[in-house]
């Protein structure tokens, strides 16, 4: 038997995942609690139970996406026959496919809160904390320790360049005959060993 505990949350994810479709749809101004309740099949009062407003919503979405990066920047971490370049590799292009699938969220996820400081707001903030101190670590493999924070930062500083072109469509083959992995690739590519930077 279904407890309500179960059944509220099960609901607070039917609502998030129909947040998810409208938002991939039409951007956020296609996400509305109203609109978000009849997709999920819910009645018209249930997003406002569960959900301050619409800009709560979407917060929740950008923790929900962090965290599915953290998940995965763990799992990279564990996984067996990787190079360290290869590793810094992988993690990086897990925020171009991101922004690939999910393009809307993606420039979320980079922008500035509408929202006043509250637990939304920090359990986002928690969440990519986690998960760019993953991104240290995996860098740190390739650079070693005392450097590895400003190699993560431009590496990332030139991923979200990257998924931003692509999102825009201007980072096309014809114009650049290049695509995001082989930029990936000669950006890992131009990291220094920690030997190097002696």
């Amino acid at each position: 038997m279904t407890t309500r505990a179960e059944t509220t949350a099960a609901t607070r994810e039917a609502l998030l995942d129909a947040a998810g479709t409208l938002l991939d749809a039409g951007g956020p101004d296609a996400v509305t609690l109203r609109e978000v309740g009849a997709r999920a099949g819910v009645s018209r009062s249930a997003p406002y139970r569960h959900f301050a407003g619409k800009e709560t919503m979407l917060t929740e979405l950008v923790t929900r996406a962090w965290t599915e990066i953290g998940d995965s920047l763990s799992e990279l971490q564990r996984r067996p026959g990787l190079t360290p370049r290869e590793r810094v590799h992988d993690a990086y292009a897990t925020f171009i496919t991101l922004g690939q699938a999910h393009p809307y969220l993606y420039q979320l996820m980079f922008g500035t809160p509408a929202l006043e400081p509250n637990e939304a707001i920090s359990a986002a903030a928690r969440a990519a904390e986690h998960s760019l101190d993953l991104l240290l670590e995996i860098v740190e493999g390739v650079v070693g320790g005392p450097r590895r924070s400003e190699y993560a930062a431009l590496l990332m500083a030139s991923v979200h360049g990257i998924a931003s072109l692509e999102i825009s469509g201007h980072l096309t083959e014809e114009k650049w005959h290049t695509d995001t992995a082989r930029l990936i690739d000669l950006l890992v590519g131009l990291l220094p060993s920690p030997a190097q930077q002696a």
